[in-house]
């Protein structure tokens, strides 16, 4: 482990046999805390690369626990996090709207990293916990089309790893790659970084790790989802091409919001915003869960412009489907804690 820290602290990439074999010694409960930390740190320093990323999301699945899931178009809309705003949880708002929508989603998440309230947090305040077992969550896909996939149940050995990402307090590559490592089988995949440079590179591991179709988003302002405060460039992977292009709120149709105006909370807070946007309250948090949405139905194939996905996603919630794709989540999670007492 030692001659790749030393490597990258020099400024140079891992090839990508020399980033398997240290993604694997970082799954080793042998490896000492602090080699895991200055590999981590130095990379960020350095800049990880689609070659680095594409080799440890590889070694990641590969040390996942399996869903065995019923095959289907599964998409997954989790975003990279780290980018510091501080927004309400936009993706996990959205899932529910996808699902409701016919698009079945296997959600990776995880609780709070860098920012105040992951997914899991939310979640949990909103009356669904992260305790499923493998079998839950492939029922959970079955019954509801909807699963969140919380990263500590179905990646074990990245106890030690959460620790020492926790220390950092800063994004690292754990951030860039946990949308990649899914243990579903992903047909698309829609995901929102925060480094403007890196979104082609991210749709080409995306391609390499064998999605259809995939859409990468670095929204306006930094936010690691598509944003209502100006232009967001994405890229697009579609029928094994990869092309870029702008997309403003006034192009589909949106209003323009500046980024204050979907500032989040605790888990608490958040848990209150997704209630309110399922419910259809008009508000910036409403619109900038239609545009996300409106970008995931057409990831996932189920429409051919994002102006038409916003117009399925609009009547997603108007007509109380996205809402009753919560509650129907809850129950799930209430008669399995009822069943555990």
């Amino acid at each position: 482990m030692q001659s790749y820290i030393e490597k990258v602290n020099k400024g140079q990439d891992l090839t990508f046999t020399e980033m398997a074999v240290a993604a694997e010694r970082l799954f080793q409960e042998e490896t000492p805390l602090e080699q895991i930390e200055a590999l981590l740190v130095g990379l960020a320093a350095k800049g990880e690369t689609a070659t680095e990323l594409a080799a440890l999301a590889q070694v990641m699945k590969q040390n996942a626990l399996t869903l065995q899931e019923t095959p289907q178009r599964y998409i997954d809309n989790c975003g990279t996090g780290g980018d510091g705003i501080g927004s309400f949880n936009i993706s996990t708002t959205t899932a529910f709207v996808l699902a409701a929508g016919g698009v079945p989603v296997a959600k990776h998440g995880n609780r709070k990293i860098s920012s105040l309230a992951g997914s899991a947090d939310t979640l949990e305040e909103l009356g669904i916990h992260a305790d499923f077992t493998t079998a839950e969550l492939k029922t959970l896909l079955d019954r509801e089309g909807l699963a969140f996939i919380f990263a500590p149940k179905v990646h074990p050995k990245l106890k030690r790893i959460g620790q020492v990402r926790q220390k950092i307090g800063k994004p690292t590559i754990f951030n860039l790659v946990g949308p990649l490592a899914n243990p579903v089988e992903l047909t698309a995949q829609f995901t929102g970084i925060n480094r403007k440079t890196f979104i082609r590179d991210y749709a080409e591991v995306m391609q390499l790790l064998g999605r259809e179709r995939g859409v990468v988003v670095y929204g306006a302002g930094g936010l690691d989802e598509a944003s209502l405060a100006g232009e967001n460039r994405l890229a697009i992977l579609e029928n094994g091409d990869i092309r870029e292009m702008i997309v403003t709120p006034e192009s589909v149709g949106l209003k323009r919001y500046p980024l204050t105006a979907i500032q989040g909370g605790d888990g608490k807070e958040n848990a209150d915003i997704v209630r309110q946007v399922l419910q259809n309250k008009e508000s910036a948090y409403l619109d900038t869960v239609l545009l996300n949405a409106g970008i995931g139905f057409f990831t996932a194939g189920k429409v051919q412009t994002i102006e038409e996905g916003i117009h399925v996603a609009r009547k997603v919630i108007a007509s109380g489907a996205a809402y009753e794709k919560l509650q129907a989540i809850i129950a799930y999670s209430k008669a399995h804690i009822k069943e555990l007492a």
